[in-house]
């Protein structure tokens, strides 16, 4: 005997219907908190059921990865599916209804219909999801990174102006920058023209060692001569100093905190099918790849290419 559980997933709580073949219904749908006492409940009550035992919910952002997680972890086979499927499941019926139960009824009757096609609920999909969230987090500290980068050349740009261009040197893979460590003990003109250029190539010297940047002997000279040119607004004060130093701060704990989570992105990333594939595709490299996976999930629910391109909304068929 087949015996079809359809969640409805809200916040907070689910309403549960369970049917069997023929539309028989086992029991009245109910409601269930997402706490752990209600779901321990639910699957000591599901694994009453005679026969076989298939749960099939919507994927409703992270409102179902609770009580998802708990059934899949009790044993259950537990498919969560695309909502436009359910939606578009049995458009026939004459009457709308839309209601919690109704809802969970409507999908109990797909389970049955889709009996199956069903794919369970893996490992795979906790890794997809760990690997949404770090990018989602990832994206969070770009934007901080960004406006931390433009308050500090705001900052620079009354103290030693367009100092972040003098310098063309890539990010490490710390996430520093060689102008901004440079302005960390430099951050106004005058503390590079006002003590000679011998002491500021001494002085520089010691900050390519101190910071293990090669160290070119014309560098010095250029920096020295562009510094005359400049004109600061601030004063050399220690208030202003003490605002740059705060910024650079700020740009770097969000730089580690972005390479960080780049370097848990592809580890995870990694640890997919399609992590191969995604990466040999033309301009994609350790950042981009990741977050690709990240956002597509589980490419393997697209059954063709144009429901891929539909899904990233790059299909100029649809309007």
């Amino acid at each position: 005997m087949y015996n079809a559980v359809g969640i409805d997933v809200s916040k907070g709580k689910s309403t549960i219907a369970v049917l069997q073949p023929g539309g028989a219904t086992i029991r009245k749908p109910f409601d269930v908190s997402h706490t752990s006492a209600a779901m321990n409940e639910l699957s000591k009550y599901l694994g009453t059921l005679e026969g076989d035992t298939k749960i099939v919910m919507e994927c409703t952002g992270r409102y179902h990865e609770p009580i998802a997680n708990t059934l899949h972890e009790a044993g259950f086979f537990v498919t969560v599916v695309n909502p436009h499927h359910i939606k578009n499941f049995g458009n026939n019926s004459l009457r709308k209804v839309k209601s919690d139960p109704a809802d969970a009824k409507k999908i109990a009757r797909y389970t049955l219909d889709n009996w199956a096609e069903l794919r369970q609920y893996s490992s795979m999909d906790n890794i997809r999801t760990q690997l949404k969230t770090l990018n989602s987090q990832f994206s969070f500290f770009m934007r901080q990174k960004v406006g931390a980068k433009s308050n500090l050349i705001a900052l620079l740009d009354n103290t030693y102006p367009d100092v972040n261009k003098l310098f063309n040197s890539p990010v490490r893979e710390n996430g520093s920058e060689k102008w901004v460590d440079y302005v960390s003990s430099f951050w106004h003109v005058d503390c590079v023209r006002k003590i000679g250029l011998k002491a500021f190539t001494e002085r520089y010297r010691a900050f390519c060692k101190k910071n293990q940047y090669n160290f070119q002997p014309s560098k010095p000279e250029i920096l020295f001569k562009a510094s005359k040119e400049l004109v600061a607004v601030f004063p050399k004060e220690k208030t202003y100093k003490l605002l740059i130093q705060q910024s650079i701060q700020q740009l770097n704990l969000a730089s580690q905190h972005i390479e960080q989570l780049r370097k848990e992105m592809d580890s995870l990333a990694s640890s997919l099918p399609e992590y191969t594939t995604v990466m040999s595709i033309y301009g994609v490299g350790k950042t981009y790849g990741p977050q690709l996976i990240a956002e597509i999930g589980d490419v393997s629910r697209f059954t063709r290419r144009e429901a891929l391109t539909a899904f990233a909304g790059v299909d100029p068929g649809v309007n």
